[in-house]
């Protein structure tokens, strides 16, 4: 991003400036992503639960704001789960997120090997008496 040029004194290199309303719009219009060590830790989970023959298919949606990973039984269904990292949260109630079907919030954090632990636990049937 920064031009070298040469001055007009001794033909020494100097930078250019970038005014700052030109970065800002640039950082503004990049998408968010997931990493390389986040998308690796989502596939992991991904490929132990295609395993054990609970999801089917997933979607990664790349969005201004957030990067979402959509989990599916079947792909003509709504999303089991949504995994979400959110920049903008990351200071207050952590960037990274598993929303449930209904829009329900299941985990939180700043971690996501954290935040992905949710699906190590088998849920078991309570029998009320």
């Amino acid at each position: 991003m920064m031009d070298r040029g040469k001055t007009g004194e001794g033909g020494e290199e100097s930078a250019i400036l970038i005014p700052l309303h030109e970065a800002r719009r640039e950082r503004q219009n990049a998408l968010v992503s997931f990493d390389r060590r986040e998308l690796d830790q989502i596939l992991r989970v991904y490929g132990r639960m295609v395993a054990a023959n609970e999801w089917r298919d997933y979607a990664i949606d790349h969005l201004s704001d957030r990067a979402v990973f959509s989990v599916f039984r079947r792909a003509s269904e709504t999303p089991l789960f949504q995994i979400v990292k959110d920049p903008k949260l990351a200071k207050k109630q952590g960037a990274f997120s598993v929303v449930a079907a209904g829009g329900l919030i299941l985990k939180r954090g700043h971690e996501l090997a954290r935040v992905l632990g949710i699906f190590d636990k088998k849920l078991k049937l309570v029998h009320q008496a």
